[in-house]
């Protein structure tokens, strides 16, 4: 998939991407084929499908959940900047914060989101657990995006003490999900957890590899 299907698929599926969108993703993905030769950012299997395997499934959620404009959303271990960097290009309206504890990544994804010229986007070098002490980031965010990172149990328990009340986790997953969602329900018990199929027309890879998204919202306290 080059640039111009990626745009046709994402027009297809509601994702409406304007020229100087398309121009920051074109330069993402070039930065991100360049210094993937240097520093292990994606799968070498995967470089070759950047913009059907990365960034069209980074985008998953904008055809499933409706976002407010100018939502606080966090990226925990955005990695090579996915899916923090993709979901801000397309959505430049949400602030966005993208957290990875490797230095080495987290300085590159800082580069290549000051790139984009958005100013609603952040890095900064943390592990997740550090945040849970600064009152800054406590209950700050209405959405917590996770891609490939950990699993659920784990990514709620880092999730919880940062989401609003009426915040959600999106978590990108795959494959048969029953004993991670058994052992989230038991951990959570108030937790609601809706997982939804991705289908994007014009891109079978997603069915064929049975991604999924899982919405994950934690039921509010009660006499809250």
């Amino acid at each position: 998939m080059d640039l111009i299907q990626f745009w046709t698929v994402c027009a297809a599926n509601g994702i409406v991407l304007e020229q100087e969108q398309l121009a920051a993703f074109d330069r993402y993905a070039r930065e991100l084929r360049y210094w993937n030769e240097r520093v292990n950012l994606v799968s070498r299997a995967d470089i070759e499908y950047l913009y059907e395997r990365h960034f069209l499934h980074s985008l998953a959620p904008l055809k499933y959940l409706s976002i407010h404009p100018r939502a606080n959303c966090i990226d925990i271990g955005t990695g090579a900047g996915l899916p923090g960097i993709p979901l801000a290009i397309a959505r430049p309206d949400l602030h966005m914060l993208l957290i990875e504890a490797v230095a080495k990544k987290a300085r590159l994804v800082a580069l290549f989101a000051s790139h984009t010229g958005l100013p609603n986007l952040q890095v900064k070098r943390a592990r997740v657990e550090e945040l849970h002490e600064a009152p800054s980031y406590c209950t700050a965010f209405d959405f917590a995006f996770a891609r490939a990172v950990a699993s659920l149990p784990t990514l709620l328990s880092w999730a919880q003490p940062l989401l609003k009340p009426t915040g959600q986790l999106i978590a990108y997953k795959g494959g048969d999900l029953s004993r991670e969602l058994h052992a989230a329900q038991s951990r959570f018990p108030q937790a609601r957890f809706t997982v939804q199929d991705i289908r994007f027309h014009g891109a079978p890879w997603f069915e064929e590899n049975q991604k999924r998204l899982v919405f994950c919202r934690l039921a509010p306290a009660e006499n809250s």
